[in-house]
């Protein structure tokens, strides 16, 4: 009796085991294009051999780029960067022939757009109340 359940417990360890297998991975980027002078987050999903899907960080995933620098899952561009796309390459450290590698542009322009100061904000209000009791 104890060796059929040893027989099993091996059994099913094994085909739990498979059931982890990475089949693939993907990007799964946030955003189309990539900021200079800040922190972009570079998802990479894994697909496993029984279908579920998780996302890794760079403890799984070994990133390079062509340029900037990754901390983490984080690809950080120095402000001076000229470039107008950067080129991303994840490679699975446990199987280094799964990989996936993604070319992201560099946002051109910054909209800096001015938010409005308290007193802007409290003026047009109070001007739209009046101008609601006056109909």
């Amino acid at each position: 009796m104890k060796q059929f359940l040893l027989l099993i417990l091996v059994a099913g360890s094994g085909m739990a085991a498979r059931a982890q297998q990475v089949d693939s991975i993907y990007f799964d980027l946030y955003t189309d294009s990539l900021k200079k002078g800040t922190y972009n987050y570079i998802n990479v999903d894994a697909k496993y051999s029984d279908g579920h899907w998780l996302p890794l960080t760079s403890k799984e995933i070994n990133f390079t780029t062509s340029a900037g620098r990754f901390e983490g899952n984080s690809l950080v561009l120095d402000t001076a960067f000229k470039g107008e796309k950067v080129t991303v390459k994840a490679v699975l450290k446990s199987n280094p022939s799964i990989w996936r590698e993604v070319t992201i542009y560099i946002k051109k322009v910054d909209i800096m757009e001015r938010l409005k100061t308290v007193d802007e904000i409290m003026n047009s209000s109070s001007s739209r109340k009046r101008r609601n009791r006056g109909t």
